[in-house]
């Protein structure tokens, strides 16, 4: 049975890729949120959120029973397709049935039994009514649910790990006692950072055009973490709308200083200056390593997306912006005489112009050691990654988690399989209506398929509701993601095999006593 909700009960959306505060807020503004949260309903209760009997899901069934709130139903909640994301029945929904809960806190964590990864991690919320809480932390995963299904929150943060219990920063006699310890290296690719040089789209628009210059920032930010740094472990997740982040979890990374997350950050950093700067490239020669090396990585985009595709000197203003580049004034007054009485010549030509004029001694002080080096210095201002640094060099800075959904466009925040790069679409990206949709049309089979009701239970205790959706592969992308972190924490602590794994969580759990979370 569908279960319409009304898009009538819309939110304020936020419209930015970034959290609405970065680092601490006032003791007036802290308690207000207290204020409102305590104003909250609380009578949500979901002490049956992992059933034994269920050993192996990594979410709750669709049959799985739930107490009542005031958004909840006696079976789990669906959603009409022409249901609102923005709604907060649909995002009740979405946390209730297909956010991944256990692989988050597994992430988290680093281990199957509650660990100080875990609870003394920051956890900040925004509310419904855009209020923003920080500072939240929880003992295990089943609180962490509990607490976002109660406040149902339009989506949160991820912070720090702390040296302490956020929640119990204000009962420490010193401040100095309450610090950040560790935190993924983190990295912030947005397109507005790209509004100067992309022709398809700017601000919060995106296109698959414009969507390469992410593909590239990617290719050339992971390559250097791992070829340089030695990083192992770096998720790609899309951020929803116009960017992407990525998160460096090696435990070297996330146990770095602000000192050398920023020293990284500046390692990566070659475009700088704003929109009205002049050339943002400037660097030394010979090229460093991973500068030759990003060339290699950007020079085929270079000629098809920047200069087929993007045609980013397609009218005199912008090609006057490639002469400002060049280090000749004789070889550009050729240039510019020659583009002047074709005005239409493409980006394409333009750029093949310059070597074709040079030839020709159109300027007798030409130095073709200074012009092949302002090549290169264009290539990179054109395709080298635009990083938000900032996000990079602070150990308290908060970002997006994954997986949750994007308030301005309902898309899920899913993970990047960096093997399908190329492939990967952010219009395709699902929304959340979409899935709960697809949910209802999966069990509309399934009961015309077995003819009653019960037929339909019993399928769906067999297939987990994410499952029957387009969040699958993204979900079975992070838990191998995850799996493969955990394995390099433990020294194998987690197999291959479903067996290994429910041997050795059982056994940890032994150990770990009453504290260990319940899989």
């Amino acid at each position: 049975m569908r279960h319409p909700i009304s898009p009538t009960a819309s939110t304020p959306e936020r419209n930015d890729d970034k959290p609405a505060l970065s680092e601490g807020g006032s003791q007036q503004d802290e308690d207000q949120m207290d204020i409102e949260i305590a104003q909250k309903p609380k009578d949500v209760y979901l002490d049956n959120m992992f059933d034994d009997d269920d050993e192996g899901d990594a979410f709750p069934a669709s049959s799985a029973p739930e107490t009542k709130s005031k958004v909840s139903t006696d079976v789990p909640m669906s959603a009409a397709p022409s249901a609102n994301y923005s709604d907060p029945e649909v995002m009740y929904a979405f946390y209730q049935r297909l956010f991944p809960f256990r692989y988050l806190f597994q992430w988290l964590n680093h281990s199957p039994s509650p660990s100080n990864d875990f609870k003394h991690r920051e956890f900040a919320f925004t509310l419904q009514n855009d209020a923003y809480l920080r500072y939240q932390a929880f003992p295990t995963a089943d609180l962490l649910r509990k607490e976002i299904l109660r406040l149902n929150p339009s989506r949160f943060e991820i912070g720090p790990v702390y040296s302490t219990n956020p929640r119990d920063r204000k009962t420490l006699r010193k401040s100095s006692h309450f610090r950040p310890v560790a935190k993924e290296l983190v990295f912030d690719i947005d397109l507005t950072d790209y509004d100067e040089i992309r022709t398809c789209c700017d601000k919060a628009n995106i296109c698959h055009k414009c969507w390469t210059f992410v593909t590239m920032a990617i290719k050339v930010v992971d390559k250097a973490l791992r070829d340089d740094f030695a990083f192992q472990h770096i998720l790609w997740v899309y951020s929803g709308r116009r960017g992407a982040h990525a998160w460096v979890c090696d435990r070297r990374a996330r146990e770095m200083d602000d000192a050398k997350r920023k020293a990284i950050a500046g390692y990566l950093e070659v475009i700088k200056g704003g929109a009205q700067s002049g050339k943002k490239v400037n660097i030394r020669r010979p090229l460093h390593p991973h500068l030759s090396r990003s060339l290699d990585i950007l020079k085929n985009h270079f000629q098809s997306d920047i200069l087929g595709v993007q045609d980013p000197w397609q009218d005199s203003d912008r090609s006057e912006r490639l002469l400002q580049l060049l280090p000749d004034k004789a070889l550009n007054d050729s240039l510019r005489k020659k583009w002047d009485s074709s005005p239409f010549r493409s980006s394409t030509s333009k750029w093949a112009d310059i070597d074709a004029l040079a030839k020709t001694g159109a300027s007798r002080s030409l130095d073709p050691k200074a012009l092949l080096e302002a090549k290169q210095d264009v290539v990179l201002e054109y395709t080298y990654p635009r990083l938000d640094v900032e996000v990079s060099k602070k150990l308290i800075h908060l970002l997006k988690s994954p997986f949750v959904v994007h308030p301005g466009t309902g898309r899920v925040c899913v993970p990047i399989d960096l093997r399908q790069l190329d492939e990967f679409d952010p219009l395709s990206v699902p929304t959340v209506t979409e899935l709960l949709g697809e949910i209802d049309q999966w069990d509309a089979v399934r009961v015309k398929e077995n003819g009653d009701t019960e037929g339909r239970e019993g399928a769906a205790r067999r297939v987990q509701d994410y499952e029957k959706t387009g969040l699958k592969p993204f979900v079975e992308y992070f838990k191998t993601f995850v799996a493969a972190l955990m394995r390099d924490e433990k020294g194998g602590g987690i197999g291959d095999g479903d067996d290994h794994d429910r041997k050795v969580i059982k056994k940890e759990k032994e150990e770990a006593g009453s504290d260990a979370m319940e899989f």
